[in-house]
């Protein structure tokens, strides 16, 4: 199975930060889809993505990448059920998303207890389970969240994959104690950076996985279309998770 985890930023282009966030690139969308679609993934998990505000001209970004792949799409705004971030313009439609083959559904939203950005999306496949996050930009709340995702990993039965923008400026040096905990490791083994896209020197994006899991290919394709560089994750199950008994 093939996942590609992608912070696209809305498709408002590799800019300076905050650039643009009025204002989408209007060929962006169409790169970025062209671009998704030529890797052939089974699995998407889109952090940053516009489903539908007046920077997009309308368009649910999520529902015209799916329809470009043929999959499946699950969305929801990734702020908290009650942020006020919900009911304002162009906020309100700040989403991530999980795209996926037809015949996957099974999704469920989750939330933290902390941050601004609260939004776990669950994808639960017959093997396995994945989680779609974007983590706080500040520290503290950082490890709250990753507490939570602890909790949801020891709770869920079947191998775990958990991606997402991780926000980690200290890379795995931040995530370490979590993965050590939860029994993860990165399929970014060479810890390359993600972070930005035109000349990487952080690694701030994850894909995290459980044991059963095994990784048979991974790549961060040197594009531009966002501030982030994707990542591609190729893997198989080999087992079901195994759970303690204490």
């Amino acid at each position: 199975m093939r996942l590609m985890l992608y912070n696209i930023r809305y498709a408002v282009g590799s800019g300076l930060p905050g650039a643009r966030y009025l204002f989408s690139d209007s060929g962006a969308l169409k790169r970025i889809t062209a671009f998704i679609k030529e890797q052939n993934p089974d699995i998407v998990g889109l952090v940053e993505v516009d489903t539908g505000s007046m920077r997009s001209g309308r368009i649910n970004q999520a529902v015209a990448i799916a329809e470009a792949l043929g999959h499946y799409s699950c969305y929801e705004c990734k702020y908290g059920e009650a942020s006020v971030n919900q009911v304002l313009p162009i906020l309100r439609k700040q989403a991530n998303a999980f795209l996926a083959s037809p015949n996957v559904t099974g999704e469920r939203f989750h939330y933290f207890d902390t941050g601004i950005k609260r939004l776990i999306i669950e994808l639960e496949l017959d093997e396995v389970a994945i989680f779609l996050v974007h983590l706080s930009l500040k520290y503290r709340h950082r490890q709250f969240q990753l507490r939570r995702l602890y909790e949801l990993v020891k709770n869920t039965s079947k191998p775990v994959i958990i991606a997402g923008d991780f926000n980690a400026l200290w890379g795995e040096d931040e995530t370490f104690l979590f993965c050590k905990a939860a029994g993860l490791q990165s399929a970014n083994s060479e810890q390359l950076p993600t972070y930005p896209s035109n000349s990487p020197r952080l690694e701030l994006d994850f894909i995290l996985y459980s044991e059963g899991i095994k990784v048979t290919d991974f790549s961060i394709p040197t594009v531009e279309y966002s501030d982030h560089l994707p990542l591609v994750c190729t893997f198989e199950i080999t087992a079901a998770k195994t759970t303690s008994t204490e």
